[in-house]
């Protein structure tokens, strides 16, 4: 599992930034990959990595400023182009419907796949055996949504010396001891797995935000992270015009960080004042408050 930064930037691209995009790299857990928000120039930035867009499986959108969604209709258009035929779900606030089918609908486009569009209430938004993906409203200047991204417990380590010490013999029959259940041998023993399973693993829980400043649902969201994603669009010194304008500080993010008891802290969303060397001074500044904080920069690859 691995975050993508494919946009760091808030606002408007530059030089050294472009606008917000991140993906999910779960090719090893369900051979996809999950994307939070499509900001302009987000397939050009896909270019120089090694995101295949044929494997986008869910898009996550946290909110309609420009920023965040401007790149979706070439982004969708492209899949199309390369021939893609795997469905693909897109998820976003109301209103994310009309955009996308408007793009599509006056530019002429048509998909050679299926696209389902949720316009997501508060709460849990999809869920399957493998991961939980709860949705909760922040604090912004229109509505924005931040993302809990819970997996599954995974079963323990199968104790195979000791099934073998008991006369089980290898073969198919552990898989299914692996999974919990159970089997009956020839000489009509029945095997519980359960009883050779070492303690469950412990999903990972990841917590990605929209803009946002300081809100009750931040602390919800963030409870227990392995990992959590937020912006650091201003400085400490800013809070009053980084919260007039529906945004957080270093300050601010580091101390929901702490407060949350989050493993990790990734820090973007940087506004354009602040080019790479300036950028450090929010990086420290959030090491000041929660030391394991990490700053994001495009294209930069974060190991889960």
């Amino acid at each position: 599992m691995e975050l993508i930064f494919l946009g760091t930037g808030a606002g408007t691209p530059s030089k050294e930034r472009n606008v917000s995009s991140l993906v999910l790299n779960l090719l090893s857990e369900r051979n996809s990959f999950w994307m939070f928000d499509c900001g302009e120039g987000t397939q050009h930035q896909i270019l120089h990595s090694s995101i295949r867009i044929g494997r986008l499986e869910k898009i996550f959108i946290t909110h309609l400023h420009g920023d965040h969604i401007f790149g979706l209709p070439g982004l969708l258009s492209s899949r199309s182009m390369a021939g893609s035929q795997d469905p693909l779900t897109l998820y976003g606030p109301p209103g994310i419907k009309a955009f996308v089918e408007t793009a599509l609908n006056l530019s002429g486009s048509y998909l050679t796949y299926p696209l389902e569009i949720i316009e997501i209430q508060p709460g849990k938004v999809m869920e399957d055996q493998q991961f939980c993906v709860t949705a909760l409203p922040l604090m912004h200047g229109i509505e924005s949504f931040g993302y809990r991204i819970e997996e599954a417990d995974k079963p323990g380590t199968l104790n195979a010396s000791r099934l073998l010490a008991d006369g089980v013999p290898v073969g198919p029959v552990f898989q299914r001891l692996k999974m919990g259940g159970q089997v009956q041998l020839d000489d009509g023993r029945v095997i519980n797995g359960q009883d050779y399973l070492g303690p469950a693993q412990k999903g990972r829980v990841l917590a990605i935000f929209g803009d946002t400043s300081p809100c009750d649902n931040s602390l919800v969201l963030a409870k227990d992270a392995n990992v959590m994603v937020h912006e650091t669009t201003l400085e400490a010194s800013m809070a009053e015009q980084a919260n007039s304008r529906g945004h957080s500080t270093t300050q601010q993010t580091a101390e929901l960080a702490k407060a949350a008891g989050a493993k990790r802290l990734i820090i973007t969303h940087f506004s354009a004042r602040y080019g790479m060397e300036e950028s450090q001074r929010l990086l420290v500044e959030c090491q000041e408050i929660f030391p394991q904080t990490e700053m994001a920069s495009d294209l930069a690859i974060f190991t889960l």
